[in-house]
C-alpha cells in the first residue's frame, strides 16, 4: 500500500473507530436524563445534567496535561485505554449506583481529554495541506453516523412506552457497552507512519510526540507539550477561534442532551415522546453526514475557503432556534418526570421538532469540519497542543452549559446559544482571513485547504 493510501485506510480507522465508540456515548448521553428521571424514584439519586457538567469540566481542566500523556504513551495507545474508560461510563448504568455514576464522569472526563488530543495528532500526521480538508470530512462524515444507529434502536425499542423498565434499560446498555468496546479495539489497526526525515531535520510534532525508549527524553516532551499548549493558546489566532469553539461546546450541549430531553418531556406529543428522543437523534446525525461529505469531502471544489460554510451553519443554527422557539414550551428542559403540558407559540409540532434536529446537526457539522481543517492546516506541526486547545475551550463551555440546563427556561439557552454564535462566526471569518492571507503569500491555491 502506498504512503498516500496508508494514510487513507488510518483515517477511515480513525473514523470507524470514533463511530463506534460514539454510536454508544452519544445514544448515552441522549437517553440519560430520560433514564434518570425514571430511576430517581429508587436509590439512586443522579443528575444526567450534572453528570455531563463534570465531564465537560473534568475534560476541560485534562486538556492541560493532555498533550503530555499522549507524548509519553503515544497516540494509539491513548485513544485504546480513553475507549476502554468510555465502555466503563456506559456499563455502570447497567446497574446504576450513585457514586459510581459521578466517578465514571470524572474518569471519562480525563479520558475524554487525552482520547480527542491523540485523535487531532493522528488526524493531522495523516494530512497534509491539500487533504486536512478532505480527511476532516471524511472522519467527521464516519464519527456522526454515531447519531443513526444508536437512536435508530432506540426508536424502535422505546416506541409507544412512557415509562423505561429495569429490563429495558439494561438491554440498551449492555448492547451500548460492547459496541464501545468493539470501537476501541479498532484503533489497533491505525497503521504507524514511517519517519521519512533525515535524522538531522526538525520537526515540532516529532519532538512533542515521537517515540523513544528513552524515559528522559519523553518526560521531556511531555513537559514541551505542556509549554506549548500554554504558548498556543496565547496566540492571536487561537484566542479568536476561542470564541467559535465555545459556540460550538454550547450547541454541543444543546442538541446531545438538552434538545432530546425537551422532546421527552412534552406531553402532547403522547406516546411517542419517549421514542421521538431517538429519532430526533437520528435526524441530527443525517444532518452532521450530510454536512461532513458536502463540507468535506467535496471541500476541494470550492475556491470560496471555509468562510461561505461556517455562514451557512450559523444561518441553519438560527433558524432552528427560531423554530425550536416557537414549537418547544419553555419549561421543557426542566420538566418533571410527569411531563409538561404547556405549549409555546404553536401546537407542538412533531414534524418541526425533527426539522429542527435535522439542522441542529446540519450547522454543527458546518462549525466542526471547519475548526478541524483550520486547527489542522494553522497548527500542522503543534497538532496536539492545538487540539487540546480546541476540546479545552469546547469542553469547559458545555460544563458550563450542562450546568445551566438544570435551571434555565428554553428561551434563555437559546438567546445564549444566538449571542456566542454570532460574535464566534465573525471571529471565524478574521482568522480565515488571515489564513488566505498567509497561504496567498506562500503561492498556494487558496481552494487546497
Amino acid at each position: 500500500m502506498s504512503s498516500e493510501g496508508k494514510k487513507l485506510f488510518n483515517i477511515i480507522i480513525l473514523g470507524v473507530s470514533f463511530m463506534f465508540i460514539f454510536t454508544a456515548f452519544q445514544s448515552c448521553g441522549n437517553i440519560a436524563q430520560t433514564v434518570i428521571t425514571n430511576l430517581n424514584n429508587t436509590d439512586f439519586h443522579g443528575s444526567g445534567y450534572t453528570s455531563m457538567s463534570i465531564i465537560y469540566g473534568v475534560l476541560s481542566a485534562s486538556n492541560l496535561i493532555s498533550p503530555s500523556l499522549v507524548a509519553i504513551v503515544g497516540p494509539q495507545f491513548s485513544m485504546v485505554v480513553s475507549g476502554v474508560f468510555y465502555s466503563l461510563y456506559i456499563a455502570v448504568f447497567i446497574q446504576p449506583a450513585t457514586w459510581a455514576f459521578y466517578t465514571a464522569s470524572v474518569l471519562i472526563g480525563i479520558a475524554a481529554a487525552v482520547l480527542w488530543t491523540a485523535q487531532g495528532n493522528c488526524l493531522t500526521e495523516n494530512s497534509d495541506e491539500n487533504t486536512i480538508g478532505r480527511n476532516s470530512g471524511i472522519f467527521w462524515a464516519l464519527l456522526q453516523f454515531s447519531l443513526i444507529f444508536g437512536n435508530l434502536y432506540i426508536y424502535f425499542a422505546w416506541q409507544g412506552k412512557t415509562h423505561i423498565s429495569e429490563s429495558d434499560r439494561r438491554t440498551v446498555f449492555i448492547a451500548l457497552t460492547v459496541i464501545s468496546l468493539v470501537g476501541t479495539v479498532l484503533f489497533f489497526l491505525i497503521r504507524k507512519q514511517e519517519d521519512t526525515k533525515a535524522p538531522g531535520d526538525d520537526d515540532s510534532t516529532n519532538e512533542i510526540l515521537g517515540e523513544s525508549s528513552s524515559a528522559g527524553n519523553k518526560m521531556m516532551r511531555a513537559v514541551a507539550a505542556f509549554k506549548k499548549s500554554i504558548t498556543l493558546s496565547l496566540t492571536k489566532e487561537m484566542l479568536l477561534l476561542s470564541v467559535t469553539t465555545a459556540y460550538t461546546g454550547l450547541v454541543l450541549t444543546f442538541f446531545s442532551g438538552v434538545y432530546g430531553t425537551c422532546i421527552g418531556a412534552v406531553n402532547r406529543f403522547g406516546s411517542e415522546e419517549k421514542s421521538l428522543i431517538g429519532l430526533s437523534g437520528i435526524f441530527i446525525g443525517v444532518g452532521e453526514i450530510l454536512g461532513g461529505g458536502i463540507f468535506g469531502l467535496l471541500s476541494k471544489r470550492s475556491r470560496s475557503g471555509r468562510n461561505p460554510v461556517v455562514m451557512l451553519g450559523i444561518l441553519v443554527h438560527f433558524i432552528a432556534f427560531y423554530l425550536i422557539f416557537f414549537n418547544m414550551p419553555n419549561d421543557a428542559p426542566i420538566a418533571p418526570m410527569e411531563g409538561t403540558d404547556q405549549v409555546a407559540y404553536m401546537i407542538p409540532s412533531k414534524e418541526v421538532a425533527m426539522l429542527c434536529s435535522f439542522l441542529l446537526g446540519l450547522g454543527d457539522s458546518c462549525f466542526n469540519t471547519q475548526l478541524l481543517s483550520i486547527l489542522g492546516f494553522l497548527y500542522s506541526e503543534d497538532s496536539a497542543p492545538a487540539f487540546a486547545i480546541f476540546k479545552f475551550v469546547q469542553s469547559i463551555c458545555a460544563a458550563v452549559a450542562y450546568f445551566y440546563s438544570n435551571y434555565f427556561l428554553l428561551q434563555w439557552q437559546l438567546l445564549i446559544m444566538v449571542l456566542v454564535g454570532f460574535f464566534g462566526t465573525i471571529t471565524f471569518f478574521s482568522v480565515e482571513w488571515g489564513a488566505a492571507a498567509a497561504l496567498a503569500a506562500r503561492g498556494s491555491d487558496y481552494s487546497s485547504i
